[in-house]
């Protein structure tokens, strides 16, 4: 029997589901829904369609005790629901920052799951930063509205590759002091 490693990560509670520490169990779900082309088109790092071993190496990625992201499966159990609804997660920056980045499955869209679990994440602040950013595609101002709706400030307008657009795609970038 092989025991997967212990990710000194938190769990967050909020009402509705946790965020947990990803395990290798997760990797089906995340492939199903990262393989769909809504949500890969509104990330920079997911391609489409997915190459195979892309989730596992994304998983073994974030299960390393190196890593320099924390992610989170966003965990419907307590509710009912599936394991995994969508991740979160934490990019370690200079200066005591990070950056926010999640997903959510598009059966859970216009749900309020985004909203909370930015709001659980900064609320939690498990890295202790002093600031979080975050950035959405202009095309997709349901994400912007997240980000303002926890907190976040609009800084000014960019641009970031998206994988799966193949392209530079104009964003608008947000922060929190914490």
């Amino acid at each position: 029997m092989k025991l997967e490693a212990i990710i000194n990560q938190p769990v967050i509670e909020t009402e509705r589901f946790d965020l947990r520490p990803l395990r290798r169990s997760d990797m089906g779900l995340i492939e199903h829904y990262a393989g769909d082309e809504r949500v890969a088109r509104m990330t920079t790092s997911i391609p489409h369609p997915l190459p195979p071993g892309s989730i596992e190496a994304f998983v073994t990625r974030a299960m390393a005790e190196d890593r320099d992201e924390d992610v989170w499966a966003m965990d419907a159990t307590k509710d009912g629901g599936p394991e995994l609804i969508g991740v979160i997660s934490l990019k370690r920056l200079d200066r005591n920052q990070s950056e926010v980045g999640y997903w959510v499955a598009p059966l859970y869209w216009n749900t309020g799951i985004a909203s909370l679990a930015v709001e659980a994440l900064v609320q939690a602040n498990p890295l202790e930063n002093a600031t979080m950013f975050a950035s959405v595609f202009q095309d997709n101002p349901a994400s912007a509205r997240v980000l303002t709706h926890c907190g976040f400030q609009y800084l000014g307008d960019a641009e970031s590759f998206s994988v799966a657009r193949d392209a530079n795609v104009p964003t608008w970038t947000y922060s929190k002091k914490l």
